[in-house]
């Protein structure tokens, strides 16, 4: 069984900083991509950016050139470093990660619990 687990929310103001982590663990598995997601009151769940197994990213236009995610293969731990962090951020944060496990080394996505962002103006 494989676990995701979100860490690193919290209340910052306006302009602040704020790094999240997503962190793998359980049994025998490799973790394909890794993406973070973030749903606001009475909004849909969004992609906010992916890293690959290659480390190629993508990030959704309103957070380029604030947010940064990274990962540490040997750690099983992805990141999010959100910098000049605005009102319209605040969310709660999702992790999902596609990984192989299984004798057959099947893909399947795996969601954290979201860890919530506030951020003040």
């Amino acid at each position: 069984q494989v676990q995701v687990v979100e860490s690193g929310g919290g209340l910052v103001q306006a302009g602040g900083s704020l790094r999240l982590s997503c962190s793998a663990s359980g049994s025998t598995f490799s973790i394909n991509s890794i993406g973070w997601y973030r749903q606001a009151p009475g909004k849909q769940r969004e992609l906010v950016a992916v890293i690959g197994t290659g480390g190629n990213t993508n990030y959704a236009d309103s957070v380029k050139g604030r947010f940064t995610i990274s990962r540490a293969n040997a750690e099983n731990t992805a990141y999010l470093q959100m910098d000049s962090l605005k009102p319209e951020d605040t969310a709660v944060y999702y992790c999902k990660a596609i990984i192989s496990t299984g004798p057959m080394r099947n893909s399947y996505q795996y969601w954290g619990q979201g860890t919530q962002v506030t951020v003040s103006s």
